[in-house]
């Protein structure tokens, strides 16, 4: 069983246990909702796994000052066309520790980006550029994001990894 299906389990019944509430991802709308189709663990993995799209992931969190820095990069037009060949994940750490602990390959810092195909993988080659939190991006311009994306859909990155 792959692991993005195992977290989606293990999510699936926490959410359960919780009371029933909006169907909406939790702090989306700060995120550019409706225009990036955020979902949670819980809508997102299955729809990863029947498309076979790729994930990405982002971790945050609501009191990170640079979470919300990182926001903004999602309403650049560039962003909202491209994340339409992903499958849009949006996690608070402090509402799901389980999912940030389980998707942490070099640690649970927020904000953090990540790239996860269909099987729950972390690419670790689609990275930023700070070699001490490589799943950190810049914060304040799409630009590496944006380049992230585009070699995440790209049949030469596929290769490579």
């Amino acid at each position: 069983m792959s692991r993005l299906l195992s977290v989606a389990i293990a999510s699936v019944l926490l959410l359960a246990a919780l009371p029933a509430r909006a169907t909406t991802v939790e702090h989306a709308d700060q995120w550019n909702a409706p225009a990036i189709a955020w979902r949670d663990m819980q809508t997102g993995v299955p729809e990863a796994i029947k498309t076979g799209k790729p994930v990405l992931m982002v971790m945050h969190a609501t009191w990170c000052t640079a979470c919300r820095r990182y926001r903004e990069v999602f309403k650049d037009e560039r962003v909202i066309a491209q994340s339409k060949k992903f499958v849009m994940i949006l996690v608070d750490v402090q509402t799901y520790p389980d999912v940030n602990g389980a998707f942490a390959p070099d640690g649970t810092y927020v904000p953090r980006t990540l790239f996860v195909d269909s099987d729950g993988e972390v690419d670790t080659v689609l990275v930023g550029s700070d070699p001490q939190y490589p799943h950190s991006l810049k914060i304040d311009a799409p630009d590496e994001l944006l380049g992230l994306m585009v070699r995440a859909k790209s049949p030469v990155a596929a290769v490579q990894r």
